[in-house]
């Protein structure tokens, strides 16, 4: 597993802690896929972060917010996402495209 370095000293910019439990896949985690959607939920206010693949529960792992931030440090840009609202990409390094949430992934 590849981790990108997070800057040593910066605010905090999600509205969940740094040790928040997320959502994501295990592809995201061993690094055989990128994160391409990013979820931040109305039910709960939690967050999913989404590969290439379709997910299934099989596939689910939680990890921390700041786990996650580690493993890819460009979803910073999207951490103010309102709850309620999901972001998307093409590929890493992507424009980050915001929309009103249509669907859970849990």
């Amino acid at each position: 597993m590849s981790f990108t370095r997070m800057p040593q000293a910066f605010p905090w910019p999600f509205d969940q802690p740094p040790n928040c439990a997320i959502f994501t896949m295990r592809q995201v985690m061993n690094g055989s896929e990128p994160i391409l959607l990013i979820s931040h939920d109305a039910e709960d206010h939690g967050w999913q972060f989404i590969g290439s693949s379709n997910a299934s529960k099989h596939d689910a792992m939680i990890v921390s917010l700041q786990e996650i931030v580690r493993v890819d440090s460009t979803i910073l840009e999207v951490a103010n996402l309102p709850v309620g609202w999901e972001a998307v990409r093409d590929k890493i390094g992507g424009t980050w495209t915001r929309r009103r949430q249509s669907h859970s992934f849990k």
